[in-house]
């Protein structure tokens, strides 16, 4: 007791912050151990074929912490396919031309479809497994999907079109879902025809004034 009279509280165990620190350190491991559980079980059996159960229990953690995490199972899987697309959004927006900064607008929208259709085709690219997986509006919800439509569109205004740049970017990534590129080799299209026709359909956009291409 001090000499007037007033005792000074005890000074808590642990500091408030370095308490929510430890917490928030603690949910941050716990969500990258469920992503990469959730990712090993992807790549093993595919997506289709993995439970929330199952991530759960090959991260070591209770079911509750994953829904809690994640809200669904359609959260988890949007949460990988933001995880699988960083990558490639990085490259278009940062990395060297033609798909990044550096080469002219037109160009860099070929090279973003191509990549896409690329992607699409190939056999075991995680994001494109996750992306079959999900209802087409969860996808265009999608953090990536939004980055795609939205660096679309600025290309787009950037190339100097006229016209609503919102929907002309909706129709040309509709050439590039993979609703529409799945189909197509059954019937034996080749990759080489469909980054053809992007290329063509990216000029008949940006360039109207030029003929099309063996014209």
């Amino acid at each position: 007791m001090s000499e007037s009279g007033f005792t000074p509280p005890s000074p808590p165990d642990a500091p408030m912050g370095a308490a929510c620190d430890t917490s928030r350190s603690d949910a941050t491991r716990n969500r990258e151990r469920l992503l990469d559980a959730a990712r090993r079980l992807i790549v093993a059996h595919g997506p289709e074929h993995v439970t929330m159960r199952e991530v759960a229990s090959a991260a070591g953690v209770g079911k509750g912490t994953l829904f809690r995490r994640f809200g669904d199972r359609d959260g988890l899987l949007l949460a990988l396919l933001d995880e699988a697309d960083a990558d490639f959004i990085e490259a278009y927006s940062c990395g060297p031309p033609p798909l990044g900064p550096g080469a002219p607008p037109g160009e860099r929208l070929v090279a973003f479809g191509h990549a896409l259709i690329d992607r699409t085709v190939t056999e075991g690219d995680l994001g494109s497994a996750l992306a079959r997986e999900l209802l087409p509006e969860l996808r265009i919800c999608s953090g990536s999907g939004r980055a795609f439509h939205a660096h679309v569109r600025v290309l787009l205004r950037e190339s100097g079109v006229v016209g609503d740049h919102e929907l002309l970017a909706r129709a040309l990534l509709s050439f590039l879902a993979f609703e529409a590129l799945d189909h197509l080799p059954e019937h034996t299209v080749p990759v080489t025809r469909l980054r053809a026709v992007w290329a063509d359909l990216v000029r008949r956009t940006t360039r109207p004034e030029e003929p099309p291409y063996g014209a």
